[in-house]
């Protein structure tokens, strides 16, 4: 395998496919038992991977610059095919809290443990702890390789317990149904004891219930065509916060996929019945006179456009360039009718010393503007960051 197709293999083969994405699937690299052992693995049934990635990182939060080592990544995955059958996937942060959370009893720490089924080539099902399935392909890349997400993407809450359907209508089109729940912990711990709402023209307040039925209900169409060159992840999700409150999101994504050169497009738009992403709650609820705690907008609207271009322009060697664009609307409150504005800008010089790894090293730029309404009474303000480090999947077995 020539090293541009190893460099390609490691961009753009971490497809979510039947619910395995966010780094499901990888390239052809030789794991250190064998390199030790000189020995050949003989089966797919045990896979043992280590994520790390970590930087040297200059930072301004639009007042001043600040110097500090991070370690950005630490998460040990198991995964393998034990029969033509039946898979299973383990994968844990090692730097996340361990506590088990009250809805679904995992860690919070523990991204990925379930098993698989396959039940035919068209139908398999997944059960246990995964990531939502979301349509756009920044949601589906493994969390390493992404440098900065999108703020939407940043603020959504996606490992949860529940079952995925898929069903292969082609070998080149498959079909997903979704079904998670809505969060890892108690709809007290996700909202705080006596949580409350604003409601209208956010003149008034009333106290949130927790629904009987917290779940999330998520539709994924994904597609390659064109011998994979064109590829879509579409989605739509329902997901219910509160009684008679609701998320509804739409995420929506097209890729090429050229041998060196992979660009994508994501939009992803959000109606929050209850401000799911608090980026509004957050910032601008203080404004209009609310000091309580555990208060959260009603009818808030997400919008979110990505493009991302990865370009190995020569062995060992690649560009990554990347935008985004959103906006928020607390659409009833006068004030904060399309008050937020966010243009994201980054790149990245990529090398890759060793071809037979999934290692490279890394010197990127980051900067982000937020712009406000005068009327929202908010300031805008700029950041940037620049970040020196490495990235490393290594395949232990």
């Amino acid at each position: 395998m020539t090293l541009t197709t190893s460099l390609t293999l490691a961009l753009t083969m971490n497809a979510q496919g039947n619910n395995t994405g966010m780094g499901g699937s990888d390239g052809e690299y030789q794991s250190l038992y064998e390199r030790v052992t000189q020995l050949e693995k003989k089966n797919d049934m045990f896979n043992v991977y280590f994520n790390y990635a970590a930087h040297f990182q200059e930072s301004n939060d639009g007042h001043e610059w600040q110097s500090a080592f991070k370690n950005q990544q630490a998460r040990l995955e198991i995964k393998g095919n034990l029969t033509d059958k039946i898979s299973y996937r383990f994968r844990h942060r090692l730097n996340k809290g361990n506590n088990a959370q009250s809805e679904d009893n995992f860690a919070k720490a523990t991204d990925i443990l379930m098993i698989g089924y396959q039940f035919s080539p068209k139908v398999g099902v997944q059960v246990g702890k995964m990531c939502q399935n979301w349509g756009g392909f920044e949601f589906d890349e493994n969390p390493m390789f992404i440098y900065q997400y999108s703020d939407m993407v940043d603020n959504m809450d996606n490992f949860m317990a529940g079952i995925n359907i898929s069903y292969k209508v082609t070998p080149t089109q498959e079909v997903d149904l979704n079904i998670t729940d809505a969060n890892n912990g108690s709809f007290a711990d996700e909202y705080g004891s006596d949580a409350r709402s604003v409601e209208g023209d956010g003149s008034q307040t009333r106290i949130l219930e927790k629904a009987n039925h917290p779940l999330t209900y998520i539709v994924l169409w994904s597609g390659s065509f064109l011998g994979n060159k064109l590829q879509a992840r579409w989605s739509y999700g329902l997901q219910t916060q509160a009684k008679h409150k609701y998320s509804r999101e739409i995420a929506l994504g097209e890729k090429l996929n050229l041998p060196t050169l992979q660009w994508y497009v994501d939009y992803m738009e959000a109606f929050d019945g209850l401000d799911r992403l608090k980026i509004a709650t957050g910032e601008a609820m203080e404004g209009l006179g609310y000091t309580d705690a555990n208060l959260y907008f009603s009818d808030v609207h997400y919008q979110s456009w990505i493009t991302k271009v990865n370009w190995q322009f020569a062995p060992q060697w690649n560009l990554m360039v990347k935008g985004t664009y959103e906006t928020a609307n607390v659409s009833k409150i006068e004030r904060l009718k399309n008050y937020r504005t966010s243009i994201g800008y980054s790149g990245s010089i990529e090398y890759y010393p060793d071809k037979s790894q999934d290692l490279r090293v890394f010197l990127a730029y980051f900067g982000h503007q937020y712009d406000y309404s005068k009327k929202c009474g908010l300031s805008d303000y700029h950041t940037n960051r620049i970040e020196l480090g490495f990235m490393y999947r290594i395949k232990c077995f």
